[in-house]
């Protein structure tokens, strides 16, 4: 039977091995360097509290072959949930997703009546001379108002860069109300009699999204795919001949294992596959890989001893004031194993590797986080019984204006070598939703047939993919 060998346990990485294993297409090994899978959309344990890294959620916009396999994998513990966010706009909050008695009540009078003028005179504007960026397309449509208070400081955060140094298809997928109209209709959509299914809602699994990917991967294993956990890949090396394996050397705690496979799919890095290459790539595609970079990020998690810290699923703080993004309270998501007396509040803050945010002391990051708190009038109501801090090395890709000749110069490299598949959201350099990582693993799949892989019907699965628009 055709072997194929899957680098990366993520939701993209365990989708795929489940449904080639329930088609009987290949067997499968799937490589993970953590000693979990899920990757950044994982789980873990830490004082009895089980986590995730960061606030994550399985929107009702997954595809229905998708969410019934979810169903089929977690049963009755994948709950429906309501979302119950906020943001703080200006010094107050206002609920998110967007409502309009909320907004009208809650919301900046200034912000609404400038906005509205916004929306209202968006006819009359004109794109900026130049390139298209970030900043332009969104001032263009949502207007002057909405960028200044809210979208352009968030991407300044978010990405580490100036809007106007951001590429507009940054606005494009990951700004979902892009033009007042948009934004109108997802106001309205939170109108009672007006709601469109799924609306307003979220489904979590009980015991983390995490639970997601184990699930995937235990049932894959059942199926016979074979899933190692803690190996990482130190080299990739090509087939030498045609119909010659791919062979991947990894380190673990054991040692050192080898293994082979007729085809080689990757989640992994784009930028990190093409540097682990044996040949290596021309210098040009080297060089390529430095033309592309991933945000990091630092989460933040403070144990308190309470039961509740506040009723929100999250806290989302666009302000430059405050130097995190976004806060989750996980217990509030659905879980039901939390210690009682006991909760755990996760604060993302975008950073880069090396970066005095990167490097800073666990503790330090906790008394930074109780300072960002406070300041935003939500002070912690005890002290932090603990402090833990993960670091996510690439949690979003920056899509810098003129980024695009270095991707394409890269992705074609990558995507001209035969039974070679970069996929998911790490291996396509896309910033994207888990349920759209698992619609590339179901892709990917698909194209797969008699040993052979479509590389013409992956083409048509891609140009599906790039019409994927982030949400929140």
């Amino acid at each position: 039977m055709t072997r194929v060998l899957v680098l990366g346990g993520g939701p993209a990485g365990v989708g795929a091995a489940l449904r080639l294993r329930e088609e009987k297409k290949a067997d499968v090994v799937v490589l993970e360097r953590g000693n979990a899978v899920g990757g950044n959309a994982g789980s873990f344990e830490w004082n009895g509290h089980r986590l995730d890294f960061g606030s994550h959620r399985l929107h009702p916009s997954c595809k229905p072959r998708i969410m019934d396999d979810i169903r089929r994998l977690l049963g009755d513990d994948l709950l429906d949930r309501p979302r119950h966010g906020r943001i703080r706009l200006l010094g107050r909050w206002v609920h998110f997703p967007l409502k309009a008695a909320d907004l009208a009540l809650h919301a900046p009078p200034s912000f609404v009546v400038k906005s509205a003028i916004d929306a209202a005179t968006k006819p009359l504007r004109r794109a900026a001379p130049g390139p298209e960026s970030f900043a332009s397309v969104l001032q263009a449509s949502l207007g002057p108002t909405i960028c200044r208070d809210f979208y352009f400081p968030y991407a300044r955060k978010m990405w580490g860069a100036d809007p106007s140094a951001l590429a507009a298809v940054q606005a494009r997928r990951r700004v979902s109300a892009s033009t007042p109209l948009k934004l109108l209709k997802k106001i309205l959509s939170q109108v009672p009699g007006l709601k469109a299914p799924g609306a307003g809602r979220f489904f979590y699994p009980r015991g983390g999204f995490g639970r997601i990917s184990e699930a995937y991967a235990k049932a894959a294993g059942e199926l016979g795919a074979d899933i190692r956990l803690g190996h990482s890949v130190t080299r990739i090396e090509k087939p030498r001949a045609a119909g010659a394996p791919w062979r991947v050397k990894t380190r673990h705690a054991g040692g050192e294992t080898d293994f082979e496979a007729d085809h080689l799919w990757s989640t992994i890095p784009v930028t990190l596959l093409a540097r682990m290459l044996d040949p290596a790539p021309p210098g040009d595609v080297l060089d390529a890989t430095k033309g592309i970079s991933y945000r990091a990020m630092a989460l933040v998690y403070l144990e308190l001893d309470v039961d509740q810290f506040t009723e929100f699923d999250a806290h989302y703080f666009p302000a430059a004031d405050v130097r995190i993004t976004r806060l989750s309270e996980t217990r509030n998501y659905g879980l039901v194993k939390v210690p009682a007396g006991r909760t755990v509040i996760c604060a993302e803050i975008p950073c880069a590797i090396g970066d005095a945010i990167w490097t800073a002391k666990d503790e330090d990051l906790g008394r930074l986080l109780a300072e960002d708190l406070a300041h935003s009038g939500i002070p912690l109501p005890v002290p932090a019984r603990a402090v833990h801090v993960a670091r996510l090395p690439q949690a979003y890709p920056i899509y810098m204006t003129g980024y695009e000749p270095s991707l394409e110069k890269l992705d074609g490299y990558v995507s001209g070598i035969e039974r070679l598949l970069s996929y998911g959201r790490q291996g396509l350099f896309a910033h994207d939703n888990t349920h759209h990582a698992l619609a590339m693993a179901y892709a990917a799949v698909d194209c797969l047939a008699d040993g052979r892989f479509d590389v013409a019907k992956w083409d048509e699965h891609r140009r599906e993919f790039a019409t994927h628009v982030v949400e929140d």
